[in-house]
């Protein structure tokens, strides 16, 4: 597959900036949602939007240690247009009638309470490469099965319009996420792992990385029953994990990378619901965090006020 310029990409991103007032939120279709869609929609909605902003910040930490100024621009960018994505979709919320009268939206999970608070607190710390190969996999997953199962689903046009523009960012997202993930990589060399690999997995092992994994691993797991019992077919789901193991290893550079494997092997452990192993220890998790009484959480990041349905004039690039 051609190597991605990101030179030319930085330029694309910057030209294809969108608003929320571009969008006309009161267009017909809103009555569309089905009483049967409403709530199991608004849930996964509601997520959604979360997990958005779990992704803005991985990349506000990638922009901060990017090897090159065209990346650092690049993940600023995305930092931005996660954030908007967010937006967006909570304005669709709003259309669909899912805010309180304050146009609050509601609280989210537990198990995001808790990997939002994680990413406050380490992700700036973060290799550059874990988060170049974790991200990826998280986009993946984003775009090719939440997304689409959204557009499968929904028959608002309103909502295909948001996410046209949406999953037009998130191929962008992908395409540098995957050329990142080969050429910073950490490849092998003469057979050996180099001592950049070496020293990146040496910190894998820390005690927040680990922490890391307890936290995100329960969040994978409820949100993948989630999005299977509001009606996403298995298959998807694992077309979707397939897609990242494809893409990622379509070259040496990309199979060589330790971190691109254990991502993998990860993904298709969520994926794939037979595996026993995985499963019944991280479904404990799952029930253990939904026990976790409120005033125990984490507070919200100071940014959670920020997320607004309101269209504003978002067309100034980001700094």
């Amino acid at each position: 597959m051609a190597t991605v310029d990101l030179d030319r990409m930085l330029g694309k991103v910057r030209s294809t900036q969108w608003a929320l007032q571009d969008i006309d939120w009161d267009a017909p279709g809103a009555e569309l949602i089905t009483d049967e869609q409403w709530p199991k929609l608004r849930d996964f909605m509601a997520d959604l939007v979360w997990i958005e902003h779990i992704g803005g910040r991985g990349f506000a930490a990638m922009a901060k240690s990017a090897p090159t100024e065209t990346l650092r621009q690049l993940y600023t960018y995305f930092y931005a247009e996660e954030q908007r994505h967010a937006n967006a979709e909570m304005a669709l919320m709003k259309r669909w009638g899912m805010l309180d009268d304050n146009g609050n939206m509601p609280p989210p999970n537990n198990n995001i309470r808790l990997v939002v608070d994680w990413m406050e607190r380490y992700a700036d710390d973060l290799d550059y490469r874990v988060l170049g190969t974790v991200t990826p996999a998280l986009e993946v997953a984003l775009d090719g099965a939440l997304c689409q199962f959204l557009l499968d689903t929904v028959k608002d046009p309103v909502c295909h319009q948001a996410f046209a523009k949406i999953n037009d960012d998130e191929s962008r997202h992908l395409g540098v996420g995957f050329a990142v993930m080969e050429r910073y990589s950490g490849s092998r060399t003469r057979g050996r792992i180099n001592m950049a690999t070496a020293k990146m997995l040496g910190r894998i092992l820390k005690p927040q990385i680990i922490l890391g994994a307890a936290v995100h691993f329960p969040l994978m797991n409820k949100m993948r029953d989630n999005v299977i019992r509001a009606g996403l077919p298995e298959e998807k789901l694992y077309q979707a994990m397939a897609k990242f193991e494809k893409i990622g290893g379509r070259t040496q550079a990309g199979r060589s990378n330790p971190l691109f494997r254990m991502v993998s092997a990860h993904m298709k452990m969520v994926a794939d619901r037979s595996n026993r192993y995985y499963h019944v220890p991280v479904d404990l998790m799952v029930k253990l965090t939904d026990h976790i009484p409120q005033w125990a959480l984490p507070k919200k990041p100071s940014w959670a006020g920020e997320v607004t349905w309101k269209p504003t004039d978002e067309s100034e690039a980001p700094r």
